[in-house]
């Protein structure tokens, strides 16, 4: 067994109990009525019928590609690209990119107009040593009856990725939460923290591939869990006034005020929680195409697939 396969098990393991102590206090730390608010009830719509995905981190709809969803393992510089009823559609390499630690994908704008880009994120540091993390952007690749043959063992390749440097202000951190503004194409990292509030540090467009960014620290923000902020994935909807995160027990939703023009104001707002399945270990939430709906995936081969639809605004 490699060195990344005895941490990834040892992560499953520690997932598991995580997860089972929040079973037992999910009482606390979701109000039932919450649910009822936001999302209706979590619905298993498929499996992740790949085997190859055995660690499905990062979850986002496609922009190019109807239908389409794209999610990534922890290690190895693939991108496998599925239907929302987990069928394969094509396994991508990821040229020119590296995966030390990758934790979440979402897509956004990038140097050219009429292109969707996908931001792939080397973010993940559980020992809180990296001096520097990356996020890759790379164009997404065109979805065709001809890709759905690609496979991890014969993939297909990308156009060329850019890496952007990233780095704290103020220390090293674990992080498994990118996000993208879908119309400035900001990024925004989220620190994976127990017990204390996450911090969310942003890093604004446009970059400059190679060069080392230093982010800029915005603030915590307050998870509603007594386990804090032990945040593995998240989502920006497709019109930018929503965020959608998880932990490995359920879902979370911030809203922008409707008068604010101001995406960082999002963070000031109460966070809302809400059931999407019961997933092992559950590190991965997207919004749909249309922005009604939020999917979620686990880790471990032939993860189930949640969808939760949306109900109403509760701004």
């Amino acid at each position: 067994m490699s060195i990344n396969q005895r941490v990834s098990t040892q992560r499953r393991k520690a997932a598991k109990v995580f997860s089972l102590s929040l079973f037992l206090c999910a009482f606390v730390i979701t109000p039932a009525n919450q649910q009822k608010r936001l999302y209706g009830p979590p619905l298993q719509v498929a499996i992740l019928k790949d085997k190859s995905i055995d660690e499905s981190s990062g979850l986002v709809a496609s922009r190019l590609n109807p239908g389409t969803y794209w999610t990534h393992n922890d290690d190895g510089a693939f991108i496998f690209a599925l239907n929302s009823r987990g069928a394969p559609l094509g396994v991508f390499r990821v040229t020119a990119a590296k995966a030390r630690d990758w934790e979440d994908i979402s897509t956004g704008p990038g140097p050219e107009r009429d292109k969707s880009y996908l931001y792939i994120g080397d973010i993940g540091d559980n020992d809180a040593v990296r001096s520097e993390i990356a996020v890759y952007r790379v164009a997404e690749p065109a979805i065709s009856p001809a890709t759905v043959k690609f496979s991890k063992k014969q993939p297909g390749v990308t156009e060329s990725a850019e890496a952007i440097r990233l780095c704290y202000p103020d220390g090293k951190f674990d992080a498994e939460t990118l996000l993208v503004h879908p119309t400035t194409g900001n990024i925004y990292v989220i620190t994976k923290v127990p017990l204390v509030n996450p911090v969310v540090y942003e890093a604004a467009a446009p970059f400059t591939p190679g060069k080392l960014i230093t982010m800029r620290r915005i603030g915590e923000i307050h998870v509603p869990s007594l386990f804090g902020g032990v945040l593995t994935g998240g989502s920006v909807s497709p019109d930018g006034r929503r965020v959608a995160l998880c932990d490995y027990f359920q879902g979370y939703e911030l809203e922008l005020p409707a008068k604010s023009t101001d995406f960082n104001d999002i963070w000031k707002q109460k966070m809302m929680g809400f059931d999407i399945g019961k997933r092992e270990q559950g590190e991965a939430i997207a919004y749909s195409a249309d922005g009604n709906a939020l999917l979620a995936t686990s880790e471990g081969i032939n993860s189930p697939l949640f969808q939760v639809v949306r109900l109403r605004s509760r701004m």
